[in-house]
Formats: C-alpha cells, sequence, structure tokens
C-alpha cells in the first residue's frame, strides 16, 4: 500500500519538507503562526486548518517513509 514512499528518494523529500516547514520565511512561518493559533484555542477558520496540514503534508509523508523502512 505504501510502495509508492520507495520511489521518493530521502533528499528530495528532506529538502522539500524543511522548505513547506519554513514557507513563507518571512515575517514567521505559517506552522509557527498556526501552532502559535491552536495554543491559542483560535484555530476554526478552515483555511488555517487546511494550511495547517498543507504545510505539514511533506513531514507527514517523511515519517512514514522513515517508518516503514525503519520496520522493514
Amino acid at each position: 500500500m505504501l510502495d509508492f514512499l520507495d520511489k521518493i528518494p530521502y533528499t528530495s523529500l528532506i529538502v522539500f519538507t524543511i522548505i513547506m516547514l519554513l514557507a513563507p520565511f518571512k515575517p514567521m512561518p505559517h506552522v509557527v503562526e498556526k501552532f502559535l493559533i491552536l495554543k491559542n484555542g483560535t484555530l476554526h477558520k478552515p483555511i488555517d486548518i487546511f494550511d495547517l496540514f498543507f504545510h505539514l503534508t511533506p513531514l507527514a509523508i517523511l515519517m512514514l517513509k522513515f517508518g516503514k523502512s525503519y520496520f522493514k
């Protein structure tokens, strides 16, 4: 089921994950901003929730790939 993960090289996935976690670079990365909103309990807008998941998706894929290769 997760065979597509084998086709993605670690280097490009790590670079893409870092870029997505830090984008936009100024004034504050979206992930940090959304986590602050989540911490304050005001993460209610659907666009903010989508944006958080959008920026965390490459990290989730990287963790799945690592977990798949680690627990073989």
